[in-house]
């Protein structure tokens, strides 16, 4: 039997803006796939906090998480990730000990090290030069879990006494040692940095802790997925995430182009490289297709739970994908291995 049937699915939520369309679509798009990937069994939905972006909605993590938990009612909801560098940690407490009070047991806490943005954005967020470099991460986040903890300084209200899971999430080897150091889960983004996914996740079980969190390691990979009914249908769905990573790499960001325009731009020789390169550690393709791509990443990884990023402009194309790979994976109700994972 396929690993994938025996570990929890989950899904990482960037709320793309599409071409010709806006960002309460994108939103009301993001509530209609959560409620689906609830009733087809998936274990968690995470968004990603991104800003600046004109193609993604999801940068204000918290509010969309709370909007989401109230819109299901068993599947868990969370960040991946909130970027500790663009916030007080006192901040980041006081909204998701809110959240984990208002949804008990269904919140999830993905910290990022990275700003995941410009400088200026960064600044524009702090309101300050300092703070905003990644170096600060390890006070941040001591400070961050003091607060939950209720052994801060400042009381932070209501996180004392309602904490989240706390997830590191990674595309190095930096929160891959942290995470292991300190105990916690790990998820990996090998849907942008695949190179590093084995060195990382090699360095997270070898560092590895126990803690009150968790007596052994558990590690959550994220990857790039999109399946249609056929490999041709799919790789022209997939056409517009191509394009928007060759924009991105060219600082003109923009909504996410349609299928067609995706193949009619003009690319350049340099352009089919880099999406050559960018494409090579995706999954895209028909059912069978993607459950040979995913069970090799599974054996490779050894990981304990998949997360998948679909970037799609037709919203039932992404609709349709997320049906399909819950087939793909054969889906059965989700088993954890702690509290932190249930």
């Amino acid at each position: 039997m396929s690993r994938l049937s025996e570990i929890p699915l989950s899904v990482l939520d960037l709320a793309p803006i599409t071409s010709g369309s806006d960002a309460t679509t994108a939103l009301r798009n993001s509530r209609e796939l959560a409620q689906q990937a609830e009733r087809l069994g998936y274990h968690r939905y995470w968004f990603a906090e991104h800003h600046n972006m004109p193609g993604i909605a999801s940068s204000a993590p918290a509010v969309l998480i709370g909007h989401i938990a109230d819109a299901t009612s068993t599947i868990r909801v969370g960040s991946g990730g909130v970027m500790l560098p663009n916030h007080a940690p006192l901040v980041v407490a006081e909204q998701f000990g809110m959240l984990e009070a208002l949804h008990p047991g269904r919140i999830d806490l993905g910290i990022g090290r990275a700003p995941g943005t410009d400088q200026k954005t960064a600044r524009a967020l702090r309101r300050t030069e300092a703070g905003l470099s990644a170096e600060n991460f390890p006070q941040e986040l001591t400070e961050l879990i003091k607060y939950f903890e209720g052994t801060a300084e400042l009381n932070a209200v209501p996180a004392a006494g309602n904490k989240p899971p706390i997830w590191l999430l990674g595309s190095s080897g930096y929160s891959a040692q942290a995470a292991g150091m300190l105990g916690l889960p790990f998820a990996f983004a090998h849907h942008f940095s695949a190179q590093n996914t084995l060195p990382a996740l090699e360095l997270y079980r070898r560092h590895f802790r126990p803690s009150e969190v968790l007596q052994e390691p558990y590690a959550m990979v994220c990857a790039s997925v999109i399946v249609a009914d056929t490999d041709e249908h799919a790789r022209y769905i997939a056409g517009p995430g191509a394009l928007s990573f060759v924009r991105l790499r060219q600082g003109r960001p923009a909504p996410l182009a349609t299928p067609q325009e995706a193949a009619d731009y003009p690319y350049t020789e340099i352009d089919e490289l880099v999406i050559e390169d960018r494409m090579a550690t995706q999954i895209i393709g028909s059912p069978s297709t993607v459950r040979a791509g995913l069970d090799e990443l599974m054996e490779s990884t050894a990981a304990d739970e998949l997360m998948v990023t679909t970037i799609v402009h037709g919203h039932e194309d992404r609709l349709r994908s997320f049906e399909l790979l819950s087939d793909v994976a054969e889906r059965m109700p989700s088993m954890g291995r702690s509290a932190a994972h249930t």
